[in-house]
């Protein structure tokens, strides 16, 4: 294995917390701006009707990879910044 690869590994698992994180608030803000509410629907509410959960869904999984793509390709321009290769 790569010593990019291995040290990009402890990297990548804090990054991916803190995009999770940063995912989840960027949602929270979305959904109010969209919505309305404070709170998206969650799959079990039942007075939520099936179009409002399932928007809910796709945006917030649509943020949360946007995000994540973001967040895993900047740690990777970064490990290939210290270490002079790319971690794949």
């Amino acid at each position: 294995m790569k010593a990019s690869k291995v040290a990009y590994k402890p990297v990548g698992l804090a990054l991916g917390a803190g995009a999770g994180l940063l995912a989840g608030a960027l949602f929270k803000e979305v959904w109010k701006l969209a919505g309305h509410e404070d709170d998206a629907p969650n799959a079990t509410d039942e007075e939520r009707h099936w179009h409002e959960i399932l928007i809910a869904a796709a945006i917030q999984g649509a943020i949360f990879a946007l995000v994540k793509a973001a967040v895993q390709r900047s740690g990777a321009v970064a490990v290939r910044r210290v270490s002079g290769t790319w971690p794949a």
